[in-house]
């Protein structure tokens, strides 16, 4: 047996080391710029601040298909029309004014179902908001938080004059505009938590149990975007979190069940069975790729876990 995973393990990586996956590369703003050559940006560098506000439906402005997958940088959208949201392994259908919060660890895009959709996109990294806010920390921009708002037209005017108010501030000559254009975006991100709270939104007294919680669940997810269909998650059970964390694995099993009312491996499959989704349908890779990519023992442990949690086959999933 280990033989014949090490020459699968081979065959993998000859035949997938020069494969591109969409999901394993983030698009940086970079690449964000130079795929819309329509825009207009100065010299972007990854590591400033960067932040820009655009007018979706504005004829000098090309709607262009968004493919799906992560994105190096944070997005907020307001769009008016009937679209999908493709967000992880989920679908949202906008039957007329949706919202949409998007992070770097979730791969997504925005499906337009009607022509003339009209809206705002911002984009902004993580270092515009450096020591002005924790904003990874709000619900909207969270793995498991509520990323995709359905908005009536009271909500719409509520949100759509920030965005105005924010693309004002971004093309005056204030001196303090991007601290005048943060207060905006947090002020957005306020609105839209007040209007559908989602179940954890209240801040949590920070206890010896959260910390630990949120330390295996910042662990979780750093394990993907999987970098090639080479790659292998290295952390899968409770004791491997536990021995990367330096605690007991009764320890990590009681402050994961006591701040989030599951099981330690509960969570982990609820995750693997994320990706294993999102790979099925948004990647080319061999099931059998994915599966050993995602640290189970071969295919047929890959097919009985997700005909138990799905009722489909992985090949029958990825063709439905």
């Amino acid at each position: 047996m280990k033989y014949l995973r090490n020459f699968v393990l081979l065959k993998r990586i000859f035949s997938n080391q020069n494969l591109k996956d969409k999901l394993a590369k983030p698009e940086t703003i970079e690449e964000y710029y130079a795929n819309r050559p329509f825009l207009s940006a100065a010299e972007v560098d990854r590591n400033a601040a960067h932040f820009n506000i655009f007018r979706i439906g504005d004829p000098d402005i090309e709607d262009i298909q968004v493919p799906f997958g992560r994105k190096d940088y944070f997005k907020i959208c307001i769009i008016t029309g009937n679209s999908r949201i493709h967000y992880a392994d989920k679908t949202f259908e906008v039957r007329e004014h949706g919202l949409l919060f998007a992070n770097p660890q979730i791969p997504y895009n925005w499906e337009p179902l009607t022509p003339n959709q009209q809206g705002f996109s911002c984009i902004f990294n993580e270092a515009f908001f450096e020591r002005f806010g924790r904003i990874k920390e709000y619900p909207v921009f969270k793995p498991r938080g509520f990323p995709v708002y359905e908005l009536t037209t009271e909500e719409l005017s509520t949100i759509k004059a920030i965005f105005e108010q924010i693309l004002n501030e971004k093309n005056g000559q204030f001196e303090f505009k991007d601290d005048a254009i943060r207060t905006l975006v947090l002020q957005l991100i306020h609105s839209a938590i007040k209007m559908r709270p989602a179940i954890n939104t209240v801040p949590e007294k920070v206890t010896a149990a959260s910390r630990i919680t949120s330390l295996f669940l910042e662990l979780l997810e750093r394990q993907f975007p999987l970098e090639s269909a080479s790659s292998e998650i290295q952390l899968r059970s409770a004791s491997d979190f536990a021995n990367q964390m330096a605690v007991h694995v009764n320890h990590l099993n009681k402050s994961v069940k006591e701040v989030t009312a599951k099981t330690t491996s509960e969570i982990i499959m609820q995750r693997l069975l994320q990706e294993a989704k999102i790979m099925l349908k948004h990647t080319s890779w061999p099931i059998s790729d994915i599966a050993y990519a995602l640290g189970f023992e071969g295919p047929t442990h890959f097919s009985t876990f997700i005909k138990r949690q799905l009722q489909l086959s992985p090949s029958q999933y990825r063709n439905t």
